[in-house]
């Protein structure tokens, strides 16, 4: 998913982290169960459609300890977005660590499908729907996120390369287009799952791309 599928980018991270508390600021809530509410937030009603009410109400806190916990909105999505990452979003990494280029693709399309259409989770995916914001004040938000999916493209380029490389993929592969071909499927996978498209019929698509995979 465009991808739904990126590892946080270094930047992402640490963006996250410079929005974390002092040390020594006393907290009263659980930091990473609110940090889920959050992200769950954001997963339904994307970056500018989340309210800060919405959020607070989700995360049991006051506007005072979002402030004090996360900086400020931008950089409570910022954690969001990692969280998914290792959260929801962790079978990517599984994924790319597979043997073969063919199992790599089967578990990012089969991952996408399962996290898209889990039952505990807002349809769709985080990183694909999180940020399509439109106003100028949220434009710094959708150029990381722009970044964000980029990189998570540009991780399974260099995983499919390296299968042409070592003669999993056949040498005349088109790398490029291959890629872009897996994460288009990907986040096609998304939008269609948060238009609610069943799990059955979304691994269905699945099934028929991995048909066209090189030989």
């Amino acid at each position: 998913m465009s991808l739904p599928a990126a590892i946080p980018t270094a930047a992402v991270v640490t963006a996250a982290k410079r929005s974390k508390p002092r040390l020594g600021r006393p907290r009263s809530f659980n930091r990473e169960q609110a940090l889920d509410a959050a992200m769950h937030v954001f997963w339904r009603q994307g970056y500018e459609g989340a309210s800060l009410t919405a959020l607070t109400a989700a995360m049991g806190i006051n506007r005072p300890s979002l402030y004090a916990a996360f900086g400020d909105k931008a950089g409570l999505f910022r954690e969001a977005v990692a969280h998914y990452g290792t959260g929801p979003g962790r079978y990517i990494r599984r994924a790319l660590g597979q043997p073969k280029a063919r199992q790599v693709a089967e578990m990012l399309l089969r991952g996408a499908v399962a996290t898209a259409t889990d039952p505990a989770n807002p349809n769709g995916c985080l990183w694909v729907q999180g940020a399509l914001v439109a106003s100028a004040e949220a434009d710094p938000i959708r150029t990381e996120m722009m970044a964000l999916r980029n990189a998570g493209t540009a991780q399974v380029h260099d995983r499919l390369e390296r299968a042409r490389r070592e003669g999993d993929l056949p040498a005349a592969t088109d790398v490029q287009a291959l890629t872009l071909f897996l994460v288009s499927v990907m986040n096609g996978i998304a939008v269609q799952a948060s238009s609610g498209r069943s799990r059955e019929a979304l691994n269905n698509v699945v099934d028929l791309a991995l048909k066209v995979w090189p030989a």
